[in-house]
Parts: structure tokens; C-alpha cells; sequence
């Protein structure tokens, strides 16, 4: 497993952060669980997409998801947070 630095930490937190709070969590699982083998690709295409992008993330968090999405236990690192928040949320 690999050990995200602390921007990419801070940023996987408010992503899953927003995934729970909108009540997200399965379909965010099973979209990122299905993108899995392709997670390289998709890191490079937010790369691209970077200067576009800042509804729900800042610029810095998206790049910052971008890196750790290039490497393949990346998608591991938000999975494990999403379902951690999940657990914590009251019923």
C-alpha cells in the first residue's frame, strides 16, 4: 500500500468527504471500483482537464488526486477513505 502525501491525503479527504455527505457512497464506489483498470488513463486525462475543472475541488486538490490516481494502489487510497467516512456517518 502506498502512503499518499499530505496534499493528496488532504485532498482524497474532502473528495470522500463530499461523497458521503451527499450520500454518494455506493455509486462513488462502484464508479471508481469499475475505473480501476484504467486509473492511469484517467489521471492523465485530469491532468489535461486541470485548467477546466474546479466545481467541487480546488485546482491544487485535483492535481493533487490526479498524481496519486497515476499510481495503481491510488484508487485503493480513496476506496479505504470513502468507506471509513461512510462508517463513522450516524444512521
Amino acid at each position: 500500500m502506498i502512503e499518499p502525501t499530505p496534499d493528496q491525503a488532504a485532498a482524497v479527504d474532502r473528495l470522500a468527504r463530499v461523497i458521503v455527505r451527499l450520500g454518494l457512497t455506493v455509486p462513488a464506489i462502484l464508479a471508481i471500483e469499475g475505473m480501476r483498470p484504467l486509473s492511469f488513463v484517467g489521471s492523465q486525462l485530469m491532468h489535461v482537464l486541470s485548467p477546466s475543472i474546479g466545481v467541487m475541488l480546488s485546482p491544487a486538490d485535483w492535481n493533487a488526486l490526479a498524481g496519486l490516481l497515476e499510481q495503481r494502489e491510488g484508487v485503493e487510497v480513496l476506496l479505504r477513505r470513502i468507506e471509513e467516512l461512510d462508517a463513522e456517518r450516524p444512521l
